[in-house]
């Protein structure tokens, strides 16, 4: 009985033995120093390389905090799309820009390029553009945006879920959460930092474009309405959606769930 059950047991979790959710720190040249990943990898056959999404967390948030809370099921979704998943910590407000004031803020550089190196590197990935992806929502939806257009041959979907995408419509939140501590004062902005002010960017860029927003997300949703207007008058090829939720994990984990959807649904029509 003792020989069935353990034979029972480890028929259970074999199939799962070789995925992996790894924890590690990734070094950063730019910014020297390590940076907190998790990297999830579906049952990784030799011989075989996998595509990659980019997950960026919102403001406040962590990789730890996405796993349990807004995207629970990311490894199961590894196995099922066979893609790897990488989760960096962009730290509490970085907002994933390369910072004029904070030399050790430089996330644009370390995710769009030196992260994506690395893993690149030390995993079987699928190295081009059409096969890599990059997702996150609020600060994050406004960081995978700005790290997607800056890398158009790194990167060739870009999803945006309640966005934080216009900071001239932030208001007082512009300091309370902190963007001024990253970017510096708002009439310093430099253009490049603007979504909007990118759009030409978009037109040449050749990548696929996901943004979508809660109807009652009161912050966000006007800004990114307007954003796909912008994008519809200038004949930027993109997907837009908006359904019922707020500013809220009850909205993006659904949202999210949608989008990594559809990226797969992309990968697929590329022949991935």
């Amino acid at each position: 009985m003792k020989t069935v059950l353990t034979i029972l047991f480890y028929a259970l979790i074999l199939p799962l033995a070789a995925q992996q959710v790894i924890r590690t720190k990734v070094h950063s040249d730019k910014m020297n120093k390590n940076i907190e990943t998790i990297i999830i990898t579906p049952d990784m056959q030799k011989g075989i390389n996998y595509k990659t999404v980019y997950i960026l967390h919102g403001y406040s948030g962590t990789p730890n905090r996405t796993v349990q809370n807004d995207i629970p099921d990311l490894v199961q979704k590894a196995e099922t799309c066979q893609t790897i998943y990488i989760l960096p910590n962009g730290n509490f407000n970085s907002w994933y820009v390369d910072s004029p004031v904070d030399p050790g803020s430089q996330y644009t550089t370390f995710i769009g390029a030196e992260l994506v190196n690395y893993i690149d590197q030390h995993y079987p990935t699928l190295q081009h553009r059409s096969a890599r992806g990059i997702l996150g929502w609020s600060m994050g939806g406004y960081g995978a945006l700005h790290i997607g257009i800056a890398y158009p041959q790194t990167f060739s979907i870009v999803g945006s879920s309640c966005g934080a995408i216009d900071f001239d419509r932030f208001g007082k939140g512009y300091q309370g959460y902190q963007v001024d501590k990253v970017l510096g004062d708002l009439k310093d902005l430099n253009d490049s930092e603007r979504i909007y002010s990118n759009e030409d960017r978009m037109m040449q860029n050749k990548q696929h474009y996901i943004i979508d927003c809660g109807t009652e997300d009161q912050q966000m949703l006007d800004m990114n309405r307007t954003f796909h207007k912008h994008l519809t008058y200038k004949n930027i090829e993109h997907l837009y959606m908006e359904s019922k939720g707020g500013h809220d994990t009850a909205y993006w984990s659904k949202s999210l769930s949608q989008q990594l959807a559809l990226f797969q649904n992309y990968f697929q029509n590329e022949g991935l």
